[in-house]
């Protein structure tokens, strides 16, 4: 038998975060903007049928957690800052499959103007 996603999902893309995340002393001292994107897998049948609040999870409370977050949390790694944030996801919304993507806007990196990113999920079925 084989594991499967729910055949909805709740995606929530660049929600913008000021995070003390970073290798060098002032990326932690000063912080430096993130850009987050996240996804939750649920049942939304209920939801989308009977237009039915409480059969849905309520991002907004993950975007207001995870500004809280970024603001308490000093790491050096982007990886422990994500587990950080699937870690209050699961908090919020129980073990339901998950996805992060956290971009570090301006990696301090001579002549580099891109971003990096960690992706990780969380409760993610196996084929």
């Amino acid at each position: 038998m084989i594991n499967r996603l729910p055949l909805g999902a709740i995606h929530v893309n660049d929600v913008r975060l000021w995070a003390h995340v970073g290798v060098l002393d002032h990326e932690r001292r000063d912080g430096q903007w993130f850009s987050l994107d996240f996804s939750l897998w649920l049942d939304l049948d209920k939801a989308a049928l009977n237009d039915d609040l409480n059969a849905t999870a309520d991002y907004s409370l993950a975007i207001s957690a995870m500004q809280r977050l970024s603001f308490e949390l000093t790491c050096f790694t982007i990886e422990h800052f994500s587990e950080r944030l699937l870690a209050l996801l699961e908090d919020l919304y129980g073990p339901v499959p998950m996805r992060v993507l956290v971009r570090k806007c301006a990696a301090p990196v001579p002549g580099f103007s891109g971003s990096v990113a960690v992706e990780r999920r969380r409760h993610w079925p196996t084929p």
